[in-house]
Formats: C-alpha cells, sequence, structure tokens
C-alpha cells in the first residue's frame, strides 16, 4: 500500500479527534535564579542529545561533554565523553548509558559504555567499561539511531547509509570482568540499504504471547522486523509496511511492544506481524516521543494563520497582537483512548522533548524548559462528567491504571447519567459493574421507586453470583421472581451451585440458604423450597415444608427413614401428630421401629401400597396424662405388626393431599431431582455401631384419636424390646440388649408401657358393651393377673376404680393385702342395692378372715345393721359368732355392743352363744382362782425357807447319802451347801464356793437382773416398746423392776 492510500484511508476511517486539556503548561525555572531556565539549558544551541535514565536527566553538548542532572535539573556530576568531538546519540539502562561521538582523533563514530552508578575515585567520572570504533565498512558514516534493549542484551546502531549493526551479547562483554576496553563483540550486519538511512531502531521485548526479542527497523520508506533472539534468530529482517518516516519520526510505544511510525498523513503502529492501528492525523511532523501511555508529536516551525484547520493555531493567531513569526506545535495524544490530551504553541521552536520525573518536559531552542503537568485523575474525570463523555472515562480509568474502586465510581457516575436520561437497562449494566465497591442499597433504592423489577432482577443475580448479598438481597430477589411468576429464573437461581472454598474451608453459597427457603415457603413455591432443604440437608425444613405446607406425607415419611435413627427419632417428635393423622399405619410402623431397633433404618426398594386407613372408633381422648377427655369407648387391638422392623410402606411417588404447591398447575419447569448421591436409598441394613433406643413415652401424646395404632404401637414396643406380651410367658422371647440403655430408665419406660395399655384397655364408665369392650376387659383382667409384667399397682388401683373395673380392683385390693378394702367395697356395693354384694362380703371374710381376724367385727356389725341383711344371713351371723367364740376374736361384752346398738338384732338369736359364753367364762374364773391359790401356797413356802436359811441360831440338818457330782456314796471329807446338794471334796474344784448345780441357773438370773438394771436406764427403748406394746409393755416393766421405787430413789441418789 502506497503512503497517498493509506493516508486516504486513514482520513476517511478515522472520526475526528476529541480534544481535551489534561496538562497544564508550569515553566521550569532554575533553583538559584527564579527569573531563569536552569542553567544548564541557557545554552541551548550546543546541547547535541538529551535522554533520561533511572539517575536523572542526561544531556550531552557538541563539546563531547555530558551532565548527569538531577530533580531540580542542577548538575550533579560532569565529565567528557568524547575529546574533541560531541556526542550524538546517548541511550540508559540499569545505570549504564551508551554514549555514540565523533571525535577528531578517528574517522569513525566511537562507542563508550560508562556505568553511572559507579564513580572513579581518582577522576570523579562514572567508570568507563568499554570504548571502540563503530566501523560498518570500509567508509564512515555518521549515526543515525541507536537502540539499547532493556536486558542490555543487545544494542543496535543505525547508520545513514542505511546498515544496521547489531550487538549481541552486550551485557555479558561489558560485564566480563576483561580490563580490555575493547572488549565487546564484533558486531553484526543485519540489515542493509544503500538507498534509504535509518531512521529509528527499537527493540520489542518478550512477552508470554511472544518470548523473543525482536528488532524494529525504520527506514524512509519501510519498516522492517529482525527476530533478534529464540529458535530462527539470525535471518533476514522481514518487511512489516511499506510506509517509512523521517529521522526521529519512529519510536516504541510505551509498552516496548510496537513501533510508532509518525507520517504527514497518519500515525501506524506497526506490530512484529505486519500493520496493526492506523490513527488519522494530517500535518507535518518533526519529532514523536511516548510518556507513559501518552505520545508526544512535535510539528515543525512554520506561520500560523487564522485560516488554520487546528484550532489551536487560530486561538494563538487570534490571541497574538502583533506580526506573527514562526511557531511549533506540539500535541499529545492518547492513543489508546483516541484523545488529544493537550495541543499547544512554542513560538521558538522545540529542541527537545523528554520525560524525566514521570513528567514531560519540552526545551525550546531559546534555553527555556517548560513542564507539562499532567493534571490530577479527578479533574481529569470531572472535566469528562461534564461533557457527558463517561465511556471516556472509563476507559481513561483503565489506561491510567486506576483501582478497581476508582473505576467503580466512574461506573456509578455512568450508571447515575443513564438514569437521569431513562436508560434503565443501560444504567443498569453500569452499576452491575460497581457491585462490590458501592452499597447496594444505592442501586436498590434507586430502582425500587422507578419500578424497573426485572432491572433490579439483574442486580440482585450478579449480587449473588458475586457472594456479595446478604439474607435482605436473597428476599428481595425471589420476592420479585415470584411477583413476575418467572419460574425458570427461580429454578436457574436455586439451583446453583455453590463456590468451591479453599482447601479446608466450607464451599459458600451463592444466596442465603435460610432465607431462599423462607421466601419460596411463602411464596406458595413448596417444591423449590424442598428441593433447597433437601439439596443442602436442611432435614427440619424439609419436613416442615412437606408436612405444614404441601402435604406430601409419604415423601416426609420416606424421607425420615433416609434420615436414619437419630433424625428420624427427633424430628418425629414435633411431626409424629401430623404424620399419624394422615398415615397412621406407617407412621406406627415407622415408631416402632425406632423404638425398637438398634440397627439404623432402613427402607424396601419394592414400594408396598400401604395399609387402608381405619377409622378410629376410639373417642377424641382417652389417656390420663393428658387431661383430655374421657367418653370414647374402647376398640379393639389391630393384628400383630409385621415381624421385620425395617419395612417402610410409604410410596413416595403417590400423591397423599391434594394440598400441593400453588403454582403446580401453572408451571413450565420444575426443579430437577436431587443428584443420586443425595437421594440413594440402602437396600439393606447396614451394620452400625448400636445406638441407644429413644423412650416411647415421648411419642405417646402423638396418638391422640388413634386409640387402634397406639395400643399396637405399645403393644409391639414391649413384645420388641423386652420380650414382654400378654400372650408371651416370662423369658419365652430373646430380645436384643441395649448396651448403652439406663437400666432405671427401662424401667420406667415398661411402667408407662404396660400404664398405658391398661388404661388402653379398660373401656370408659359409660361406654356400651360391644364386643371391644368386652375384649378389652378381658385383656385388662389378664394383665392385672400377670405378676411379670411391670405395671404400677397403684395406677392400676386408680384406673380400675375411675373406669368401676370391680374384677381388677378386687384383684389389686387382694394383691395389696387391703383386704379391708375389698370388704367395705362389697358393703357399699350392698348399700347402694346389689343384693349380691352381701354374699361377696360373706365370701370374703372366709377367705380373709383366718389372718385377718379384724374384719370379723366389721362384717358382723355390717350384717346386722339391716334387717332385711339379718333375714338372709342368719345362719352366716351365727356361723361368725360361732368363730368369735372358737378363736376368742372379740369379748362378749363388745359383741352384746355391736348387737344392741340398734333394734334389728333379737336376744333370742344369740342367747345360747352368750349361755355358752357365760359358762366358758365362769369356767375361766375357776381356773384363775385354782392358779391363785397354787402360787400362794408356794410363795409361802418359798418364804418360810428363806427365813428359815437367813436364821443363824436354828440349825441345819443334811441327810444326803449321795454326792450330787459323781453319783458315788457320800464319805468323807465332804461338803455340803445350802441348797442341800452335797459332794465329795474331790468331786469340787479347788476354788469351788458355790454349788456346781445351782451356779448356772443364779448366772442366768444375775445376768437377767444386770440387763434389766441396764435397760432401766435406757428410756427411749422403754418407750418405744411401749409405743409398739402399750399396756403389755408397760406391765413387763413393772415385772422386770424397771419402775421400782427404790431403784428410781437409787437413780436420783
Amino acid at each position: 500500500m502506497s503512503a497517498q492510500s493509506a493516508a486516504a484511508a486513514a482520513s476517511t476511517a478515522a472520526p475526528a479527534w476529541r480534544q481535551f486539556t489534561f496538562f497544564d503548561v508550569v515553566p521550569v525555572k532554575d533553583v538559584h535564579d527564579l527569573g531563569s531556565s536552569p542553567e544548564i539549558f541557557q545554552k541551548t544551541l550546543e546541547i547535541s542529545t538529551i535522554t533520561s535514565s533511572s539517575a536523572g536527566p542526561v544531556v550531552a553538548d557538541i563539546h563531547g561533554s555530558v551532565y548527569l542532572l538531577n530533580r531540580d535539573f542542577e548538575m550533579v556530576r560532569s565529565w567528557i565523553a568524547h575529546t574533541g568531538g560531541r556526542v550524538t546519540h546517548m541511550a540508559e539502562r540499569k545505570g549504564v548509558l551508551v554514549t555514540l561521538g565523533e571525535e577528531d582523533s578517528a574517522r569513525y563514530p566511537f562507542l563508550k559504555v560508562w556505568d553511572l552508578e559507579n564513580v572513579d575515585k581518582k577522576t570523579g567520572t562514572p567508570t568507563l567499561l568499554r570504548s571502540t570504533k563503530v566501523q560498518g565498512g570500509n567508509r564512515p558514516h555518521p549515526v543515525s539511531t541507536i537502540a539499547l534493549s532493556a536486558t542490555l542484551a543487545y544494542l543496535a546502531v543505525g547508520l545513514g547509509d542505511g546498515t544496521v549493526l547489531l550487538f549481541r551479547h552486550f551485557d555479558q562483554s561489558i560485564f566480563s570482568g576483561s580490563t580490555s576496553l575493547t572488549a565487546l563483540p564484533k558486531p553484526r550486519v543485519i540489515h542493509e540499504s544503500p538507498t534509504e538511512p535509518i531512521t529509528g531502531l527499537g527493540f520489542k521485548e518478550p512477552s508470554e504471547e511472544s518470548p523473543n526479542i525482536h528488532l524494529f527497523i525504520v527506514t524512509i520508506n519501510h519498516v522492517l522486523c529482525y527476530q533478534a533472539s529464540g529458535k530462527g534468530s539470525g535471518g533476514t529482517p522481514a518487511v512489516v509496511d511499506e510506509v517509512g518516516c523521517g529521522l526521529g519520526c519512529a519510536t516504541m510505544d510505551w509498552r516496548a511492544k510496537d513501533m510508532v511510525v509518525a507520517r504527514d498523513e497518519a500515525i501506524y503502529i506497526c506490530g512484529t506481524d505486519g500493520r496493526g492501528a492506523c490513527y488519522a492525523y494530517e500535518g507535518a511532523k518533526a519529532m514523536v516521543h511516548t510518556h507513559l501511555n501518552y505520545m508526544v508529536i512535535v510539528s515543525p516551525p512554520f506561520s500560523p494563520s487564522a485560516s488554520a484547520a487546528s484550532a489551536t493555531v487560530r486561538n494563538f493567531v487570534a490571541k497574538s497582537a502583533g506580526p506573527n513569526g514562526e511557531i511549533t506545535k506540539v500535541t499529545v495524544f492518547d492513543l489508546e483512548n483516541k484523545i488529544v490530551t493537550y495541543s499547544g504553541t512554542f513560538t521558538e521552536g522545540i529542541r527537545e522533548v523528554v520525560s524525566a520525573w514521570d513528567q514531560i518536559h519540552v526545551l525550546s531552542n531559546d534555553g527555556k524548559l517548560n513542564c507539562l503537568k499532567e493534571k490530577p485523575m479527578s479533574a481529569k474525570l470531572d472535566m469528562l462528567y461534564r461533557k457527558s463523555q463517561y465511556l471516556l472515562a472509563l476507559n481513561l480509568a483503565k489506561t491510567q491504571g486506576l483501582d478497581e474502586a476508582s473505576i467503580a465510581e466512574v461506573h456509578k457516575q455512568y450508571g447515575d447519567h443513564l438514569y437521569a436520561k431513562g436508560d434503565y437497562d443501560g444504567a443498569m449494566q453500569q452499576f452491575v459493574q460497581t457491585i462490590g465497591y458501592i452499597q447496594a442499597s444505592y442501586v436498590i433504592r434507586k430502582f425500587l421507586d422507578a419500578q424497573r423489577i426485572h432491572n433490579l432482577v439483574t442486580y440482585l443475580q450478579e449480587l449473588h453470583s458475586m457472594g456479595l448479598a446478604n439474607s435482605d438481597h436473597t428476599t428481595l430477589l425471589l420476592n420479585t421472581y415470584t411477583k413476575l411468576k418467572d419460574v425458570t429464573r427461580l429454578d436457574s437461581f436455586i439451583k446453583r451451585e455453590a463456590r468451591r472454598a479453599p482447601d479446608g474451608e466450607k464451599d459458600e453459597l451463592p444466596f442465603d440458604l435460610d432465607t431462599a427457603i423462607r421466601v419460596c415457603r411463602q411464596a406458595g413455591y413448596f417444591e423449590h423450597a424442598s428441593y433447597l432443604a433437601k439439596k443442602y440437608e436442611r432435614h427440619e425444613d424439609y419436613l416442615r415444608i412437606q408436612i405444614e405446607d404441601a402435604g406430601k406425607y409419604k415423601d416426609a415419611l420416606t424421607y425420615l427413614r433416609r434420615l436414619g435413627t437419630e433424625a428420624a427419632e427427633a424430628n418425629l417428635v414435633r411431626y409424629g401428630r401430623a404424620m399419624l393423622d394422615n398415615l397412621p399405619e406407617e407412621t406406627t410402623q415407622l415408631l416402632i421401629d425406632i423404638c425398637t431397633s438398634l440397627v439404623p433404618l432402613t427402607i424396601d426398594t419394592d414400594d408396598q401400597r400401604s395399609p387402608t386407613r381405619q377409622a378410629s372408633v376410639g373417642g377424641p381422648s382417652y389417656l390420663s396424662y393428658l387431661a383430655l377427655n374421657r367418653s370414647a369407648q374402647p376398640s379393639t387391638s389391630e393384628p400383630a405388626p409385621p415381624s421385620s422392623a425395617s419395612i417402610a410402606t410409604a410410596k413416595p411417588g403417590d400423591p397423599i393431599s391434594a394440598k400441593d404447591s400453588v403454582h403446580d398447575t401453572s408451571r413450565t419447569s420444575t426443579p430437577p431431582p436431587v443428584p443420586a448421591s443425595a437421594s440413594a436409598v440402602p437396600t439393606s441394613a447396614v451394620s452400625a455401631r448400636p445406638r441407644r433406643r429413644p423412650s416411647p413415652r415421648q411419642y405417646f401424646a402423638h396418638f391422640v384419636d388413634h386409640r387402634a395404632q397406639f395400643v399396637r404401637f405399645l403393644e409391639t414396643v414391649a413384645l420388641r424390646r423386652w420380650g414382654q406380651g400378654l400372650d408371651t410367658a416370662p423369658g419365652s422371647i430373646l430380645v436384643e440388649q441395649d448396651p448403652g440403655a439406663d437400666e432405671q430408665s427401662e424401667l420406667r419406660d415398661q411402667a408407662a408401657v404396660w400404664n398405658t395399655l391398661l388404661e388402653l384397655y379398660l373401656p370408659q364408665p359409660d361406654a356400651a358393651a360391644v364386643n371391644g369392650a368386652t375384649s378389652g376387659e378381658d385383656k385388662a383382667l389378664e394383665l392385672l393377673e400377670r405378676t411379670d409384667l411391670p405395671y404400677d399397682p397403684t395406677h392400676a388401683l386408680l384406673l380400675c376404680s375411675s373406669r368401676t373395673h370391680t374384677t381388677g380392683l378386687v384383684l389389686l385390693w387382694e394383691r395389696l393385702g387391703m383386704h379391708e378394702d375389698v370388704v367395705r367395697f362389697w358393703m357399699e356395693r350392698a348399700r347402694n342395692g346389689d343384693k349380691q354384694a352381701s354374699n361377696e362380703v360373706v365370701k370374703a371374710l372366709a377367705k380373709y378372715g383366718h389372718d385377718h381376724l379384724g374384719l370379723y367385727p366389721l362384717v358382723l356389725r355390717f350384717l346386722t345393721s339391716d334387717t332385711a341383711l339379718l333375714t338372709r344371713h342368719t345362719n352366716d351371723v351365727r356361723h361368725i359368732l360361732e368363730e368369735v367364740r372358737e378363736r376368742g376374736i372379740m369379748a362378749p361384752v363388745s359383741v352384746v355392743q355391736v348387737l344392741s346398738r340398734n333394734d334389728v338384732t333379737s336376744i333370742g338369736l344369740v342367747k345360747e352363744w352368750l349361755m355358752a359364753r357365760i359358762a366358758q367364762s365362769r369356767d375361766e374364773i375357776d381356773m384363775d382362782q385354782r392358779l391363785i391359790d397354787s402360787y400362794r401356797t408356794e410363795t409361802e413356802a418359798k418364804v418360810r425357807q428363806v427365813q428359815e436359811l437367813s436364821d443363824p441360831d436354828h440349825p441345819r440338818v443334811f441327810h444326803v447319802t449321795q454326792c450330787a457330782a459323781c453319783q458315788g456314796q457320800l464319805d468323807l471329807p465332804s461338803v455340803h451347801f445350802m441348797c442341800n446338794h452335797s459332794y465329795h471334796q474331790r468331786c469340787l474344784g479347788e476354788h469351788d464356793m458355790e454349788c456346781p448345780q445351782c451356779a448356772r441357773a443364779h448366772g442366768v438370773l444375775r445376768e437377767i437382773r444386770r440387763n434389766n438394771a441396764r435397760l432401766a436406764d435406757q428410756h427411749d427403748v422403754f418407750l418405744a416398746e411401749v409405743r409398739e406394746g402399750g399396756f403389755s409393755a408397760l406391765a413387763a416393766g413393772f415385772g422386770r423392776g424397771v419402775l421400782n421405787v427404790s431403784r428410781a430413789e437409787d437413780a436420783g441418789a
């Protein structure tokens, strides 16, 4: 493509450059003389070149000297680099300065390498590392341009005859430690074009896309690219564009990636593969310079005209009062954003443009140094905001490398602008970019006020996708979905997977799970709510939805079995009643499995039809501990449950209730099933560590209005858990023991189960007599007769009393030894008009009277309390009186008192009994009188004997002829005791002073007396005996001498 066609294409395709003033011109003054420029630039005409370096600006003059400047543009260090000549070019990298210049002593240019960081101690100048001639052929040619790679590995030198010399391994040679100044590698001629001088050189640094180093070569007509490193390097430079430029109009862009070529008609960007972007900008160009992302173009001097195409020139003419001389125009471009950031004129021409201390400095030919000071980013953005250039502001912020928060602020400004114009969709696109930096409430309030729900949904979705939403945002988003009835987007939202978290951390959900479940429930989207609860294992929420909202009780039952015993146990405490109301048989079976099985719950893979629900024939309540009404009749117990504890009767696919989601009929899509890993159901029991079975008592209250199921539950639990049943003998069934069970707790559970069963078996007192009631009574009686079943007798007694179960009541009284209560019960029944009750009283007396003599007076008083009773039981009364007489149960006086308390009993009934009793009493009196006389005679004989023994004047004659010990003939020496016992002296011990035969009896008596004396001081023991024995204990005390007056006096002394 020719230069003219390229220029035409650029001018027609590219839009006009937008112009802004992002730079202010600030003159740079000398620190010692504020009225003039820095001293170094006052001789501008002698300056040959200027370059920037890491140490500061470096200035060279036509006398071969080099000057290093500081931030105030004061000379820090100077030295003569090229003696007797001038410095033509300089380049610096990593503190190494390369100078090319001419010297009088040589025809060829000299190349010298200086170390700016190390100073020669003798001269005070930077260390000279290398010095050599640059010779490209037999004839010398001036150097037109140079380029130094960022790593110092390559140095390229362009000559005026079109030759390009390349020094390879340049860094290795200068740091090799060689003391020879000429120890540089021989340069290689990589390009020759005798008719096209070299006008620009630049190295493309390696990048991730292209790890090789390339050298751009610019002539007046071509742009070429040479691969300097990597595979395929060393070949012939390839032409990448047919457009060249003049000297000073080619430079590398700020990223050192492409070559920028400035021509009169346009600006071209050339890459290694060919021409890239092209920017139309007409006008002569004398110099091009890159500063950060900006490009500075300096035009050659020209005469201004009021009719010039440039507004900058026209403004200059308008402001000038006198004749106008030549001016130079300086323009700063931002090529990436396609704007002109500065355009100004200089009357004295431009000598050099240099970047120093992150600012652009322009040196005029008259020695004035001006700094193009860039305005703050905030000022530039405000300028763009005022002109509504928000897209440009965004691009500028990104180009300038602002942080994300600052860029988000630009998006906010742009969004506010679009919102004010009514472009809500565009505004929302901008506000989405501010998520994480701008308060979400700021955006939400805007679109809530404008009722732009669709746009609000977009923002809230992005907020959730970035994990920055809170529960309020989730609530708002789900409410918008439900308000718009957008089921598809609702499905997509709730199916969104959690973001993967770093190792060791929990995956983060893109929304607040509790809020999502709650809002879906409130809006009637039960399937969505249950999907979330099931997927994220919110078991209580899932069951609450299925039971309370959707009415899918079979699904809930199946889910309970999947959860396992522990979770099912806890949830059934809450939902057991609702489950029993809708699935009584299946729920009962599940409760039985939980309370009896020690292995995890399992589900049968073959879904079975659940048994037909049986209507409850019981009343609304029946349990005493529930404090509810007792007005229902009992029902027969259900058949025995299946023997397997792991069969589920619930079928997940069968509908159980018409209470489905309110949106089921209008839905276009539904949530997908839970992943297989979450819904896998075991097909057989899996061995696991034994668990502790729960107490069945916590489920009792759920069986209100389900009497038959309650009976089945209790009977099955008792049989499987403890091996107890009405039809089983103790120990006939082996049951698996719970190793973690508490023995006391198990005993309480057993008592509670059997107490409740007894209550269920017993009919209500006002219930009609039906077959079921009769069967219940039989079972209750059978239960009461079993002594091995651990029911509470007291509780059973209260139940039988409240239910008027006579047989059971009597049985319990007998078992508890409450025989008098049995007798009194029948007495009360007889008084209430039951004629057969009096017979039961007589039978009870015959049954219990042998061991309980106190019943005879009670029954006797009862039978003689009424004439009719006495008439029917006259013989029984005579028999009772005979028993009383024979066994001495009552004194005659007591019998007479009982019979004479009313006019019912006649004297003729007891005449014979009284006569017999009087005769017996007389015989007893006579016997007692004879005993008294004999006791008196014996006492008088003993008294006389004592007197004789105690009288010393009354001799004692012994007539004993046998030894009391050996029964032999008594001879001398012998020993006689006053008790009439005699012994051989040899038959006695040496120290026996007492009759051996009487000593034992005397010792017992003495021991008894000592004990009585000791007990006389133990008053608490005596009082306890009196409380227990009454008068008999008091009389025994007198007999033992405890209450003797003399002993009391001794105690007082």
